[in-house]
């Protein structure tokens, strides 16, 4: 399971694109796309040149065969045998045309084609309409008689009867279909060749282009910000710390930041960032000495504080319990032994406090190293029951260590077993403090996985929701389980000494808790080898 969630990672990272693959890719496709756009916008741009050509020597063509022949049906009503012949004498220096004789419904009287029409043959007399009109056009595109699924250039002229009389009804429209020039094998191949080789070779020149300005603006434009990524995850990788001892400048995270940041004098956007990102870590470093300074001064004050206060309360505890001693049986001093027995008990929970107070601060110093050993926690989980159960049976509560099943693998973990039996012997003592009477507090150790999980479940009043996001902070109290004024229930460091604990051996402490039905402690640390 672990080994598929690291290649799923690893996969992750790799199919992350950098900002300079983008930018490249960005222009790289840019070029290919703007190539093939002018390729597709000249041959569109070159076939409508073609067919306005075409369209305006076909009109031109028709022009001077209405002026030379100005009745056509009269000729094609005299002699109708002949006059296909004498359209076909008409086109001869245009193979690539076919003219026809229309009435003035678009059916076909007379064509030069030698495909032979089927009777009453109509073609769309709208476009022949259009072609004939008085209005410039660019060029029309109307049926071919021959080949009915393809729309060709037209040209086409009205004829009206030459009478003496002004008679301007149309009988019919002279109609002229522009074929595309085909061209024989060899000649296709030739001009295929000729024209692929030049796109060929404008293609990758314009690729090449595009991909050596994709590269020079991609280095020239990113390089300031891959040296900003550089000096950024350098200072989160090794801190703001200053150079200790004899290290170098470049080992330095945030030394090393501002060395490489006084490099980049860019005066657009990324030397502002730059100069940005150099004040902050100014200001940063500053910010991070004084909280070291405080910090330092704080656990340094509060272990001093520990260690100067001990001494006095155990004195005064000795005291107490001396007149405590003394006072016993005695009924004339029973106001005062009672008032003894307050004050002892709170002497103790103040020395309690102060101990745990420093005990804290050792914790919290980086310089703190554990002393680990690899051993089977369970039995470590043996000797915390045995030491509490006797006190769990003056309160009517059953402290137990479950037992290890024959089956599974030893818990071995690598523990500081002072630290490690504090961690759980708080745990335990915390549980007494609000289990009533019946309840029972339950030790297991389990490896699952990788991982070792100790749990300390007991059957107790359980932990309102309102109160499990804060158990583990320090000073923390529940106001529903705790009596500040008896000092009873401890000052809520127990807990906050029992996750720091945990965190220093590299593990996580999580709680599950219903009001009523108890509550589970699983403390979750590396797994080891014997």
């Amino acid at each position: 399971m672990a080994l598929a969630t690291k290649c799923a990672k690893r996969r992750s990272r790799g199919l992350r694109l950098s900002v300079r693959f983008k930018i490249a890719l960005t222009i790289f496709l840019t070029g290919i796309l703007t190539a093939v756009g002018v390729i597709f916008t000249v041959a569109f741009a070159f076939e409508r040149f073609e067919h306005e050509t075409t369209y305006y020597r076909a009109s031109a063509f028709l022009d001077r065969v209405v002026t030379l022949h100005n009745d056509m049906f009269a000729m094609q009503e005299r002699f109708p045998d002949e006059f296909n012949g004498f359209l076909r004498n008409l086109v001869l220096f245009e193979p690539d045309t076919q003219l026809y004789l229309l009435d003035n419904q678009g059916h076909v009287i007379a064509s030069t084609g030698e495909v032979q029409l089927e009777k009453d043959f109509k073609v769309n007399l709208g476009p022949v309409i259009e072609a004939a009109g008085s209005t410039p056009m660019p060029y029309v595109l109307g049926d071919d008689p021959t080949r009915m699924d393809v729309s060709s250039v037209i040209a086409a002229r009205a004829l009206r009867r030459n009478l003496i009389r002004n008679d301007s009804s149309v009988l019919g429209y002279l109609y002229l279909v522009c074929h595309k020039p085909g061209l024989p094998q060899g000649r296709l191949d030739v001009i295929r060749s000729a024209f692929a080789r030049p796109a060929l070779v404008l293609m990758l020149a314009i690729v090449a282009l595009a991909t050596v300005l994709a590269a020079w603006m991609t280095a020239t434009v990113t390089r300031p910000l891959a040296r900003l990524t550089d000096i950024v995850g350098n200072v989160t990788k090794k801190g703001l710390e200053p150079p200790s001892g004899n290290a170098s400048l470049a080992q330095s995270g945030a030394d090393g930041a501002l060395a490489g940041l006084a490099q980049i004098s860019a005066n657009d956007e990324f030397g502002q960032l730059g100069n940005g990102i150099r004040a902050m870590l100014n200001t940063l470093r500053t910010q991070w000495g004084t909280l070291r300074r405080l910090d330092h001064f704080r656990r340094e004050g509060v272990s001093n504080l520990s260690h100067d206060l001990r001494s006095p309360l155990t004195a005064t505890a000795a005291c107490l319990e001396t007149l405590e001693n003394r006072w016993d049986g005695n009924d004339e001093r029973a106001a005062d032994r009672q008032l003894v027995t307050v004050a002892l008990r709170n002497t103790r929970n103040a020395a309690r406090l102060v101990q745990s107070l420093g005990d804290l601060a050792q914790l919290d110093e980086p310089e703190f190293k554990l002393r680990t050993e690899v051993m089977d926690v369970s039995e470590l989980l043996d000797d915390v029951a045995l030491r509490f159960a006797e006190r769990a049976e003056r309160h009517g509560v059953r402290v137990i260590a479950a037992e290890r099943q024959a089956i599974a693998a030893p818990p071995w973990v690598a523990v500081d077993v002072e630290l490690f039996e504090r961690a759980i012997a708080n745990l335990v003592d915390n549980a007494l403090k609000f289990c009533p009477a019946g309840a029972l507090i339950e030790l297991a150790a389990a490896q699952i996985g990788e991982s070792v999980e100790v749990t300390v479940r007991d059957t107790g009043p359980g932990i309102s929701a309102m109160d499990l996001p804060h158990l583990f902070d320090r000073f923390y109290q529940s106001r529903q389980g705790v009596a500040p004024a008896t000092g009873e229930g401890g000052k809520g460091l127990g807990l906050a000494i029992v996750k720091r604990i945990v965190e220093l051996h590299g593990g996580t402490v999580t709680v599950t808790s219903e009001p009523g039905k108890g509550t589970q402690v699983a403390l979750t640390l590396p797994a080891k080898t014997r």
